[in-house]
């Protein structure tokens, strides 16, 4: 069955950098476009960044534009997220989720998996 498994979380400070990874499998990872998507304390799920399966045309939520970087390895199965001058605004649980269809307009959450999620805290 599909598996997403992500790490690199963690308590850092505002205007630090963080890395996630998720690692894919059970699925043909280099078919489907990928996504970021985060969940704040109390609020709903909120789509940050895709890419597509080839690892072109990478998307963002605008209040991350130009921070963040979305890539992917297919050779390994991963895809990344680099967080550069994070903010307290960015504090969540992270997760790595898998399109349904080969391809998703940005900002579309039509996922068929997700992973367990990785936590981050941006201290003020």
């Amino acid at each position: 069955q599909v598996q997403l498994v992500e790490s690199g979380g963690g308590l850092v400070q505002y205007g630090g950098s963080l890395k996630l990874s998720c690692k894919g499998s059970g699925f043909t990872f280099d078919n489907y476009p990928m996504s970021w998507v985060r969940q704040a304390p109390g609020k709903g799920l909120e789509w940050v960044s895709a890419i597509a399966a080839g690892g072109v045309a990478p998307t963002y939520l605008a209040s991350v534009k130009g921070r963040f970087t979305i890539s992917r390895d297919n050779a390994k199965n991963e895809l990344y997220l680099q967080m550069n001058n994070l903010t307290p605004e960015d504090t969540g649980v992270y997760y790595c989720a898998k399109y349904r269809r080969v391809w998703a307009p940005a900002g579309s959450m039509d996922f068929d998996a997700r992973g367990q999620g990785t936590q981050v805290t941006v201290l003020s």
